[in-house]
């Protein structure tokens, strides 16, 4: 996906105002049409009909998000909606809402809170409820205040509500509670792993906003790989990636903390935190490890590139580079409904470990005995890859019922071990690094250590790692890559000449 970068005079042609029925941030960015959350409210319904002693005249309740203050103060975090509720009713901008859809007509109830006039000096027009009823495309808007009075006009209605916990971060998922909530008879069990199973498999309107917003952050990493100079730091490079996605993308939203490591810093896997905010100089020699990904709409992008600071490879970077890259190829081209993911992780381990091989950093057995000993969790640390969607670890990865975790290294790092199906979403991010704190414990690890050529490793310490992070579909026949950078080394080195 290309964008073009005449946005002065594109503006001038912008009409001016939202788009009715659609989240649009204008220009060239895309139109996202509300229907597409309307169709995601009758999956739901659909669904939970089929749910065996389902209460009757059962009805969901989601509750959006609210402002947040910044510690003590007075000054709110930018504001991010509840990820179930943005999904069912796609209301990205507005805090405080509630949202009500009967499960047996499918009518959907948006709930706004009732403004005080204040609001109109500091923070805008206090818009009628018709207006949120054209914007959002649901049958009907009340105020907040209106909850309980219009849920008892359904007669022995039963709460739905969402209550379950994320497996990604153990967290609990927001029960709606409001006013008046007592009165009704509820339900907690039914709601969450239903609508954590729609959300895991992408509706056609769906891949659409991923694939803009995939196009977007694709576009955004080729900026930065030809604006990449030694004497660069690499909170630089950073927010050459952010200006690009808001500007040209109209993504205000990165989906997580931008990971820019250059040299040994792409050893650490998740670095770019505040306690290590990506402010390294860039030197010649290093690597870069790029992983960033901007989001539209809630929706979320995530790829990673991995470059060297020169313009060129060296031969050990090459190796390293194309170890990772076969095996991110290996696991793309199996792709397919019908296979399990940890035997794509394991695919990928196997790949590398046979490149390291080639290379002589490992020796004194095969592949095969080194995967078995588990080998490649140190250099590969963690899971090849998770579920994208409106967060960027996307939720069901180890649904009620489903596969559970396998307790082996590596393996068990995996955010999901389902098996593949078409409309699933994820991630294929295979990485080689060279962590010293897993280098020294395999050093001293006798099954691990007789395999390690300690003399070629010294090469490698402060190395850094590489990490190439697509992100993919899988189809009813095999898999479609929605991300778009280059990927092999006369890619990356055609692309690392043409300096900006």
């Amino acid at each position: 996906m290309s964008h073009d970068h005449t946005h002065l005079t594109a503006s001038l042609q912008d009409k001016e105002g939202p788009v009715p029925g659609h989240y649009w941030q204008g220009l060239n960015t895309h139109k996202v049409p509300m229907s597409l959350h309307s169709e995601n409210r009758q999956r739901l319904c659909e669904r939970l009909r089929k749910v065996a002693n389902l209460p009757p005249n059962s009805v969901v309740v989601l509750q959006g998000a609210g402002d947040v203050s910044i510690n003590d103060t007075d000054t709110d975090y930018l504001f991010r909606q509840e990820g179930y509720f943005l999904w069912a009713f796609g209301v990205d901008h507005e805090a405080g809402c509630f949202g009500t859809i009967d499960v047996n007509s499918g009518k959907s109830i948006l709930y706004v809170p009732r403004l005080p006039e204040d609001h109109a000096v500091w923070l805008g027009t206090i818009h009628p409820p018709a207006h949120f009823k054209e914007k959002y495309l649901v049958d009907e808007v009340k105020f907040v205040d209106e909850i309980a009075a219009t849920l008892k006009a359904t007669p022995d209605c039963t709460v739905l509500l969402l209550k379950g916990v994320n497996t990604d971060s153990g967290l609990a998922a927001k029960t709606a509670a409001f006013e008046g909530s007592d009165a009704f008879k509820t339900n907690p069990d039914v709601l969450y792993n239903n609508i954590t199973e729609c959300r895991v498999f992408k509706s056609q309107k769906e891949i659409e906003v991923l694939r803009y917003v995939a196009g977007v952050s694709s576009d955004a990493h080729k900026l930065v790989m030809r604006a990449v100079r030694p004497g660069m730091k690499e909170y630089q490079c950073e927010s050459i990636f952010m200006n690009h996605c808001y500007q040209e993308g109209g993504c205000r939203h990165m989906c997580y903390t931008c990971i820019c490591a250059s040299g040994h810093n792409g050893s650490y896997l998740h670095y770019g935190h505040m306690g290590a905010p990506n402010d390294k100089t860039l030197r010649d020699g290093d690597m870069c490890l790029f992983d960033m990904g901007a989001e539209y709409h809630g929706y979320c992008s995530d790829i990673t590139v991995s470059f060297p600071v020169s313009g060129k490879f060296t031969p050990d970077q090459k190796a390293v580079y194309e170890a990772v890259l076969d095996a991110q190829q290996a696991v793309v081209k199996a792709m397919r409904p019908g296979v399990a993911w940890p035997d794509m992780h394991r695919l990928a381990e196997l790949t590398i470990l046979r490149h390291l091989v080639t290379l002589g950093l490992l020796h004194n057995g095969t592949p095969e005995e080194m995967a078995a000993a588990f080998l490649g969790y140190v250099f590969m640390p963690h899971g090849l890859g998770h579920l994208l969607g409106i967060q960027v670890h996307d939720v069901g990865g180890y649904p009620e019922g489903g596969v559970a975790r396998i307790d082996e290294p590596g393996v068990k790092k995996l955010r999901t071990a389902r098996v593949l199906e078409e409309g699933l979403y994820i991630t294929v991010e295979p990485g080689c690094y060279f962590i010293d704190i897993l280098l020294d414990k395999a050093l001293q690890d006798p099954v691990h250590s007789k395999f390690i050529n300690a003399d070629v490793l010294k090469r490698f310490r402060g190395f850094g790692g590489v990490r190439l992070e697509d992100d993919v579909i899988v189809t009813k026949d095999g898999c479609e890559v929605l991300s778009n950078v280059p990927r092999t080394v006369a890619e990356v080195e055609a692309w690392l000449a043409q300096k900006n």
